[in-house]
């Protein structure tokens, strides 16, 4: 049974309140928000529902905007991929965000970047894990100090990352080369064996990773009936026939 999309486990009574009250309008709240954002971070929670209110508060007070908070609501949401929240977050921001940019115009530091090269960055990655291009995915996240900077403050963002790929190959296949999956989790050797074997709970057969039998990747048979009645053939034929008004 899928959850309600507003639910978080761990949403604090305080933004419940806020969430369901006329405070959720109120451009006074958008520092709790934001506190809330950095505290998703710290502690590895998520919810969804209060970042895309906090964003829907930056719409109509762009004043209050903090490119930080933005870039680390869109981070976040990459964790849970292949969820569609990135693309729910994204809808949020000004257009100019996902404009091209202009090579000669602006040229920062890494760690002062306009905020549409930092959100068309993290478009890149959310694109690759899309077309599960996983092993694509890693090498554009170390090809860029920026993305380092966008990601420090998101606890645990590798490794929540490396569950995320690791819950969507266990939904497709039963078995797969060891190479394949090093690449695709961005680890080997023993770090390699101790995700897949403790983590995952999967098994290393000398090159191949065989996945346990779930009811997402067990192959079934399906058997369509067509429940046509002989009469229905008959209006089929007869408006074949009639002419038109």
């Amino acid at each position: 049974m899928s959850r309600p999309f507003d639910y978080a486990p761990d949403r604090p009574e305080h933004i419940d309140q806020i969430l369901n009250g006329l405070d959720r309008y109120n451009p006074e709240t958008t520092a709790v928000f934001q506190d809330y954002v950095m505290q998703q971070c710290e502690n590895q929670t998520y919810d969804c529902y209060a970042n895309l209110a906090l964003l829907k508060l930056y719409q109509f007070n762009p004043h209050l905007a903090r490119d930080e908070t933005i870039t680390n609501i869109l981070v976040k949401s990459l964790t849970v991929f292949p969820n569609p929240d990135f693309s729910l977050a994204l809808s949020l921001l000004p257009t100019h965000t996902l404009a091209p940019l202009s090579s000669a115009a602006h040229t920062p530091a890494a760690g002062d970047a306009p905020l549409s090269e930092a959100v068309q960055k993290l478009n890149i990655l959310n694109n690759l894990l899309g077309g599960a291009d996983y092993a694509a995915f890693w090498s554009t996240l170390d090809s860029d100090d920026l993305y380092a900077d966008l990601v420090a403050d998101v606890s645990g963002f590798e490794e929540l990352m490396r569950v995320r790929i690791a819950v969507t190959v266990s939904q497709a296949i039963r078995e797969i080369e060891r190479s394949i999956l090093e690449s695709w989790l961005n680890l080997q050797g023993k770090e390699f064996e101790h995700f897949v074997g403790t983590v995952c709970g999967w098994e290393i057969d000398g090159t191949k990773v065989k996945v346990p039998l779930n009811k997402e990747n067990e192959a079934k048979g399906t058997v369509v009936r067509e429940n046509v009645k002989f009469d229905q053939f008959g209006r089929v034929i007869r408006r074949a026939f009639e002419q038109p008004a």
